[in-house]
């Protein structure tokens, strides 16, 4: 059985650099990951702030987000400051 994963990203070279590292890296055997990129898809940011995502990218885990480097805050994708 796979662990439902999201990945969030924005886009950024440092997102799509983590993607390519860390997402694909992931066993598929163990690990349904899916790639949320909020710049595409800024309806779920709102989810991605529910589970602790507060910059991106960012992976969520079994309820646990993990934070990688930092390419953006969830407010300045909102437009926040």
């Amino acid at each position: 059985m796979t662990q439902s994963t999201k990945f969030y990203h924005a886009g950024c070279a440092v997102c799509v650099d983590a993607e390519r590292r860390f997402a694909d890296a992931l066993d598929p055997d163990r690990y349904d990951v899916e790639v949320v990129h909020l710049g595409e898809a800024p309806d779920r940011i709102a989810e991605a702030e529910a589970a602790g995502v507060t910059s991106v990218p960012a992976f969520v885990m079994d309820g646990h987000p993990y934070h990688i480097n930092f390419g953006a805050s969830l407010d300045d994708l909102k437009g926040g400051a």
